[in-house]
């Protein structure tokens, strides 16, 4: 990478201001309009956050989540929520956007910002969001940008110095370090009765916990670091500053007014006003601070930190010295100082490692292993030994790590046992492994590898939550059986105790240890599973692990089912809150399955034609399979490029029908007919959708499309079979085939007569001998067997119609 932006062509949007101003919810809605998008956010918890939003839109199976240490994948997704350093730069998307991107001035991390800003794009349209102090440098190196100026939605007022017990609810304390943080949290218990706690050192599991804690109302107070002011959306009303300086990394120094205004912004969401203020035993902000941070104005960012990223693998000094080269724009400085370059340069003085680094692939190698992150923190040279013994492993033998070695590692921290530093200093250690795990080019059996790490950091992230659990949340139902599943033995007859419900519901389940698995744990385990690990029936009844979790229930149509949980009193606020965004997830994806996997929302959006949004929302609105009546005046009115890129998606232009091919699978047909009875609230008729043909009475006067069929006269058939037997009357030689589908059908004579007549066949049942002209001088020709039976193709059709192959097999 150079010191000049990136060239490619690309629709380049820079949208900035100060916090609450909903620039990543418009870039969220924006990227949705596209087929597919990646965003790059700064912290892991956003990443999930916004994870859970997108999900709760459009599904599980059409997103991916990419952090250090949280990966969802599944088979084919649209959609790439990660953090900044995990966002896959090689897979071309429609749409790309970074958010916080004056980051791009921070010392540690600010040259991945700077690299993203230069060289990620969107194939067509990328967007950057962040403050307003980024205009000049956006302006200068992206001079192609379309610059937006963001208001924030709410007022944003100070309030002065408060003592603890004056914090009004919905307060959240900011502090540095986490013995601050603990120290106030345990004083914030004492006086209140409970609080969450976040901090970056915490596992995607347990913060993810804490915060849904206090999002439910669980507790009214949250005592966090500065991880909180990159986008969090928490319900705070108000923040108060613990402390006004912190370490950076190289020194202790104040907070900059944009630092504490970033912060501050948390506070008051969407229209709702927020306040700051300081905790008494700190000085009252200055009135030059506070004017700046009500009125949102901070001095300009005249440089960001770069890296060179064009890297030469010849030797480890050509590798450094190339790391090191200055830049060419005098915008940018270099990195002073990164955690993987210190580790190449100690690294490249060990006479071992020097024998082993002979080519440009032991030199890459050599890269890759100072490049795995030191999340304890510690004792650098700790790191580095540790960093030593992985290169030398891999760079030997059959180049693999020795699995009797990485136990040696790993086994010790597979204990949750220990307080809460204990607890976070294992974690720290298991993130270290984690991250070499996914490298599965490093291991035996890297699966393996990766399961059990996985393992060990979720136990140990669910042993921590339940430690800031019963250390700072003081209330008698938090240490009673309803934060643990009784291990033995039923409820007494008639009780109706709730945490006699809850031990009914989760079933004596198991946890990781042996031991009755917790009400957190068994969430969790509901957030991680995949769509098969759900199971859903007819009547829109959800099970998870043998057990009834929770319905879908009637919303404003059939693509807007909502969910109600089974037992919704036994669980506590945070659990609720966890499991119904979980579940809203599901619901989406079972939408998806009736519409075949059509992406309706992707072309729903401003920048497709009004033919497209309408045709898209039509088959949104049919789950997939719409009437050539509704649908041939917006098919003609689409450009070639429009039709080719909807055949692509799967819609195909039927005789009868416009519809998805997957929508007319035998699984897509049950998700239509199961969403249609939900909505309806009446039971699907008798064999719906398993009969390819019923009697039409069996509808009762019911809309037969909506469960898949079409009427007939006096028969209603499956759609798939009508479009197999309207494409086979098309043909001169379909005939027979048609023949062959009304006998494997059934019907009586009369009813296939009607049936062929309304498809536009000929009403004889069995294909007719046609009789061929005799010419002069000619003998006559014998009757082709095989002769045409159907018409010719109406007026209009479609020239090279496709069909799809589901539910052939129940016809």
């Amino acid at each position: 990478m150079n010191s000049s932006p990136s060239s490619r062509s690309s629709v380049v949007v820079a949208e900035l201001g100060p916090t609450n101003t909903g620039k990543t919810h418009r870039a969220i809605e924006r990227m949705l309009e596209h087929d597919t998008g990646i965003i790059g956010l700064p912290l892991r918890l956003l990443a999930r956050e916004v994870y859970d939003r997108v999900t709760a839109r459009v599904g599980e199976g059409r997103v991916a989540l990419m952090t250090g240490e949280e990966k969802r994948l599944p088979p084919r997704p649209d959609y790439w929520i990660c953090t900044v350093e995990a966002m896959p730069t090689d897979r071309p998307v429609d749409f790309l956007a970074v958010d916080e991107i004056q980051l791009a001035a921070h010392r540690e991390r600010g040259h991945v910002f700077t690299d993203r800003l230069l060289h990620a794009r969107g194939l067509r349209e990328t967007w950057f969001l962040g403050a307003d102090t980024m205009r000049p440098m956006v302006q200068a190196l992206i001079p192609q940008a379309f610059l937006k100026r963001a208001t924030r939605l709410s007022q944003l007022r100070y309030a002065g110095c408060r003592s603890l017990k004056s914090l009004p609810p919905r307060s959240a304390v900011v502090a540095f370090s986490a013995d601050r943080v603990y120290e106030l949290a345990e004083a914030l218990r004492r006086l209140r009765g409970g609080v969450a706690v976040v901090l970056g050192a915490l596992s995607p599991r347990t913060r993810n916990a804490q915060v849904a804690m206090y999002q439910s109302g669980e507790v009214q107070y949250l005592v966090a670091t500065d991880a909180i002011g990159m986008g969090l959306n928490l319900d705070l009303n108000h923040v108060a500053f613990a402390a006004l300086s912190k370490f950076d990394g190289a020194e202790q120094r104040d907070l900059f007014s944009d630092e504490l205004a970033q912060i501050a912004g948390r506070a008051g969401r969407h229209l709702n006003d927020g306040s700051f203020g300081t905790l008494n035993t700190l000085p009252e902000l200055s009135p030059r601070v506070v004017s700046a941070i009500e009125s949102h104005r901070f001095p300009p960012v005249r440089s960001l930190i770069w890296r060179n990223a064009e890297l030469d693998f010849s030797s480890p000094e050509s590798l450094l010295d190339s790391l090191s080269r200055a830049p060419r724009h005098n915008a940018f400085v270099r990195v002073e100082r990164a955690d993987d370059f210190d580790a190449l340069r100690e690294l490249s003085h060990v006479p071992s490692i020097r024998e082993a680094v002979t080519d440009r692939a032991m030199v890459e190698l050599l890269w890759q292993v100072c490049q795995i992150p030191d999340f304890r923190k510690g004792l650098f040279g700790q790191h580095v030994a540790l960093l030593r013994e992985t290169f030398l492993q891999l760079s030997a033998g059959d180049g693999k790590l020795d699995p009797v070695w990485l136990a040696k590692q790993v086994s010790p921290l597979d204990d949750v046992s220990g307080d809460i530093h204990t607890l976070m200093d294992r974690l720290a250690a298991i993130r270290i492994w984690t991250y070499i795990s996914h490298r599965s080019g490093w291991l035996h059996d890297a699966e393996q590898w990766q399961e059990r790490t996985r393992r060990i950091e979720d136990a140990l992230g669910d042993a921590l939550h339940e430690r800031l659990v019963e250390r700072f949340v003081q209330r008698a139902a938090r240490r009673s059986g309803r934060r643990f599943v009784r291990t033995t033995g039923n409820p007494p007859p008639g009780s109706d105790s709730p945490f006699a419900k809850l031990g009914l519901l989760l079933g004596e389940v198991p946890g990781a240890d042996g031991a009755a698995m917790t009400e957190d744990q068994f969430v969790q385990r509901v957030v991680d599973a995949t769509h098969d690990a759900f199971q859903v029936d007819a009547s829109g009844g959800i099970v998870f692990e043998g057990q009834p979790l929770a319905r879908l229930v009637r919303g404003k149509d059939r693509r807007s089912p909502q969910m109600a949980l089974a037992e919704p009193e036994i669980w506590t606020g945070g659990a609720r809150r966890r499991l119904e965004r979980r579940l809203v997830a599901l619901a989406r994806d079972l939408v998806t399955e009736a519409m075949g996997g059509f992406p309706a929302e992707a072309l729903a959006g401003a920048g497709r034609s009004a033919a497209t949004r309408g045709l898209a929302y039509r088959l949104a609105e049919g789950l997939g399979v719409i009437s050539q009546d509704e649908a041939r005046e917006q098919w003609r009115l689409l450009d070639d490029e429009a039709r080719e890129r909807l055949k692509a998606l799967g819609v195909r232009q039927g005789q009868r029908f416009l519809y998805v091919a997957e929508a007319l699978a035998p699984h897509a047909l049950e998700r239509r007919c199961m969403l249609t009875a939900l909505f309806q609230q009446r039971p699907s008729p008798q064999g719906v959708p398993r009969e390819p043909a019923l009697d039409a009475a069996e509808f009762g006067g019911r809309d037969a499309r909506a469960f898949g069929y079409e009427v007939l006269g006096t028969v209603a058939l499956r759609i798939d079979v009508v479009e197999r037997l309207s494409e086979a009357l098309r043909h001169q030689q379909g005939a027979r085939q048609a023949h062959t589908l009304m006998q494997e059908l059934r019907l009586e004579s009369g009813v296939r007569t009607r049936v062929l007549r309304e498809l536009g066949g000929q009403s004889g049942g069995a294909p007719s001998k046609r009789r061929r002209r005799r010419r002069r001088g000619k003998s006559p020709v014998a009757p082709d067997p095989s002769g045409a039976n159907g018409q010719p193709a109406r007026a209009g059709a479609h020239p090279n119609p496709q069909r799809s192959g589901a539910g052939e097999g129940g016809a």
